[in-house]
């Protein structure tokens, strides 16, 4: 189709990465076979009736990326007006986040060295699992104990600590592959590979929490708030554009909920003093 071609190139000179240009190039497609209309006849009234349509079988996550995908391609791509169309609030629901001690269960689960490499460099740097997949041999410097995304989320680069823990075990492994990327020779890893990964070591660990690579993004995240560091540097260091994204933390450090001395306490305390 003429339109999805447009869409698709649209999409790649704004810079978006290939996962979305594949997702919103989905949820066009679909549309457009829906309505079987041609697109200068497309209406506000068309986007509204297929993201209702969608609300009878999928998930609030999945209309509201299909929403963003119509948008895109009604604005940008055909000069339309899609003001009219209410886009659907996201869910308020917090992040599943492990303990320290869930961590350590998960990574000891590994059942050979590279899965113990990847799931302690998604832990240990914050990373989402398309910059994991992505990150070449490069773009480490051991003697300095960094290491660079490029093109992450937003098309931003940016700087992450390696663990002085992980650092010898990762540089060793390295040097004896001949690789371009760090996990994979020629071609970056699938993230579906990576989240099978994870699921088989969450089975060994016996650890009823669903786990899946963000969840261990989350987590770096929470740990570093508990241990008293400024949420700016945590954004900084995960990569986030706006300190609101970065504060959903501040709800789910559950340690530092449970440091808080309750006011009934100190009640009962003034009483025996």
């Amino acid at each position: 189709m003429e339109e999805l071609d447009k869409l698709r190139t649209e999409l790649k000179l704004r810079g978006f990465s290939p996962l979305t240009v594949r997702n919103y190039s989905f949820f066009v497609e679909k549309f457009l076979l829906k309505t079987k209309k041609p697109a200068v006849d497309l209406s506000e009234d068309d986007a509204r009736a297929y993201l209702s349509d969608l609300f009878e079988t999928k998930s609030k996550n999945t209309i509201m990326l299909a929403a963003a995908s119509l948008k895109f391609f009604y604005i940008e791509v055909l000069k339309k007006d899609f003001s009219q169309v209410r886009m659907p609030k996201k869910d308020k629901r917090l992040p599943e986040v492990l303990t320290p001690q869930e961590v350590q269960k998960l990574i000891n689960s590994a059942d050979n060295q590279k899965s113990r490499l990847i799931v302690s460099l998604l832990y240990s740097a914050g990373l989402r699992v398309s910059e994991l997949v992505n990150l070449k041999v490069q773009d480490l410097n051991f003697q300095d104990k960094t290491g660079w995304v490029r093109r992450g989320k937003g098309a931003k680069d940016r700087v992450f600590a390696i663990s002085e823990t992980l650092s010898k075990d990762l540089e060793e492994y390295i040097k004896e592959r001949n690789h371009t990327y760090i996990f994979s020779k020629d071609d970056p890893l699938t993230t579906r590979n990576i989240q099978k990964i994870i699921k088989g070591m969450r089975e060994r660990a016996s650890i009823n929490k669903k786990i899946t690579p963000h969840t261990l993004r989350h987590s770096f995240a929470t740990h570093l708030l508990e241990q008293g560091n400024d949420i700016r540097l945590i954004q900084a260091m995960l990569g986030h554009a706006s300190l609101s994204t970065t504060q959903v933390y501040t709800h789910i450090s559950t340690d530092q909920i449970k440091r808080v001395r309750n006011p009934l306490d100190t009640l009962y305390m003034s009483d025996q003093n």
